[in-house]
């Protein structure tokens, strides 16, 4: 006979692993995503967000010199957006540069992000020449 209390805990188990596995491969992707960015930006500051403070914030705040951007990560391009978190990007993205980041377009976005942050330099010191 099965006693279900042991497929309980073995199943509860299962998924608190899963889970957990899956939490462990998109902090380590972010962790090495945050290292590039520093080498790629030197002198820029990353910052986490805290997505319990505001629900569907993106992860990451990118400062680079006077311009700033931000970044949700996600561990593959398959895995499913959270509440807001399309709003917010969009968002964010009309008042400077903000992107969904995964593995699969990660090069993509990183030299988009840095043409938006030349783009906005350059757009700056057109106003400033003119004045």
């Amino acid at each position: 006979m099965v006693d279900f209390r042991e497929v309980g805990h073995w199943l509860f188990f299962s998924y608190i692993f899963f889970f957990e596995d899956m939490t462990m491969l998109e902090n380590k992707y972010q962790a090495q995503l945050i290292s590039k960015i520093k080498k790629r930006f030197p002198g820029c500051i990353v910052m986490k967000n805290d997505s319990s403070y505001i629900q569907g914030i993106p992860d990451l705040t990118i400062l680079y010199k006077k311009k700033w951007a931000t970044l949700e990560c996600k561990k593959s391009q398959k895995e499913s957006h959270r509440p807001n978190q399309d709003y917010y990007v969009n968002e964010m993205n009309k008042m400077s540069f903000s992107s969904f980041i995964y593995p699969e377009n990660e090069e993509e976005v990183l030299n988009e992000m840095e043409r938006s942050f030349i783009r906005r330099a350059r757009r700056k010191s057109c106003i400033s020449r003119s004045e």
